[in-house]
């Protein structure tokens, strides 16, 4: 004579956790996800690998916008914004020359870019760079703070019509380490 089978808590609790599981391999196994080109999967990689970005700003509209196009870039992977003003200086001078003005306008700049980040919830940083070309310095910025995307605001009207982008602008395009994102708003 076989003794009945005792059912105990213990058991019943294994044997629902058991049949849960097979349930969700089960339906993980049925529903595959969406298919994706491979073109598309290397353009979210792309994206998602951006962890600095630098924007330099004069402190326009404009380079605004462009500080607040980088936050919504780098939100969903909480990327440093490093927000950048150059002050040129004249061939005549030596670069470390005293300014006090511009370079008080240069941190109000850049202090206010800064603000648009934190504003954000992003990690920020503000640097105020002093170069000979306005380009050569966000080239410079670009290289020695390994950013992974320059993002720039440009007027949006800049001398000709069909001369959309300036001097600056350009050479940051064709010389730049990293990638370059250039934001033109309409007028």
């Amino acid at each position: 004579m076989n003794p009945a089978p005792q059912v105990t808590l213990l058991g019943a609790a294994l044997s629902l956790v058991f049949c849960g599981a097979m349930f969700v391999i089960l339906w993980w196994m049925l529903h595959p996800p969406a298919h994706v080109s491979q073109s598309a999967a290397k353009a979210r990689v792309a994206v998602s690998a951006l962890m600095k970005i630098l924007v330099p700003t004069i402190g326009t509209a404009y380079s605004e916008r462009a500080v607040e196009l980088a936050c919504r870039l780098g939100e969903k992977q909480k990327a440093e914004i490093i927000v950048a003003h150059v002050i040129k200086i004249p061939f005549t001078l030596p670069l470390n020359a005293a300014m006090a003005g511009a370079e008080a306008a240069a941190k109000e700049i850049v202090d206010r870019g800064v603000e648009i980040v934190r504003h954000n919830n992003l990690p920020a940083r503000g640097i105020v760079e002093r170069a000979r070309q306005v380009e050569e310095g966000i080239i410079r910025l670009a290289k020695e703070e390994d950013a992974d995307l320059i993002v720039m605001g440009i007027r949006p009207v800049v001398g000709f019509p069909e001369r959309i982008v300036g001097r600056t602008s350009e050479a940051v395009l064709h010389r730049a380490s990293c990638e370059v994102l250039v934001d033109h708003h309409a007028a």
